[in-house]
């Protein structure tokens, strides 16, 4: 990828490009992503740490680390709350949430991970729902 991408958070003040190529694209089912989320998967993307460029609002970004996890850390915009980009504990890979992308990616999901953790309500049945392209009357 030569074009940065751009993102942002809910509400517009954390505004960030990101450079790639992006090497994963992971969806995680684990027990901390459900609830960091409050969905039944997270969508993260992953880059070398020299591909983040704060645009606007780096001042409003927060982080909180789960005690005792390894791995487990989540920045969020101080104003509304949404997940945004972030730097691993060990400095190795950048962490991007796709759902915060403004453009193409470039890449597709290349796996579902710690799938035995999932949440119990996480069947084929979600594809089976009905899909609507608003919400439904």
């Amino acid at each position: 990828m030569t074009t940065p991408l751009r993102g942002q958070c809910l509400c517009g003040s954390v505004r960030f490009e990101i450079t790639g190529p992006f090497k994963r694209f992971m969806l995680c089912h684990c027990s901390r992503c459900r609830r960091a989320s409050g969905s039944v998967h997270v969508s993260n993307l992953f880059c070398k740490p020299d591909g983040l460029r704060w645009l606007s609002g780096e001042d409003l970004v927060r982080r909180f680390e789960l005690p005792g996890a390894e791995r487990f850390g989540k920045s969020f915009c101080a104003t509304c709350g949404s997940p945004v980009p972030h730097v691993g504990k060990d400095g190795s890979y950048l962490l991007v949430p796709a759902g915060t992308l403004d453009d193409d990616p470039g890449i597709r999901p290349q796996a579902h991970i710690f799938c035995a953790d999932r949440a119990i309500w996480d069947d084929d049945s979600l594809q089976q729902a009905p899909r609507f392209d608003q919400y439904p009357g």
